[in-house]
């Protein structure tokens, strides 16, 4: 929802081939979330690559089999910060 604000209010467009999930802390820190391989899956299911997850939550890819791993682009972040500049397509972007 972090982002889905950010980009209204600053006009700058979500990535549409991008999925995130995890916690966010009221100050900006990404905490760890349950179900990655569930929500990695259901993500390349609807096409989407570019996953991006909590930097905790890094082994969980443990989990998933070589060839789901090797579908998708994973970016781990710790910070809003983090996020925002995968997520957030530029001015310059299509």
């Amino acid at each position: 929802m972090a982002v889905a604000m950010i980009s209204a209010l600053s006009g700058r467009p979500v990535a549409h081939d991008v999925a995130m999930t995890g916690e966010l802390t009221l100050t900006g820190r990404v905490l760890p979330i349950g179900g990655v391989k569930e929500k990695v899956l259901g993500a390349q299911r609807a096409g989407i690559s570019r996953i991006i997850l909590p930097e905790e939550n890094r082994g969980d890819l443990d989990d998933l089999s070589e060839a789901v791993r090797n579908g998708s682009e994973f970016y781990f972040v710790e910070s809003l910060d983090e996020v925002l500049a995968v997520a957030l397509r530029t001015a310059e972007a299509d």
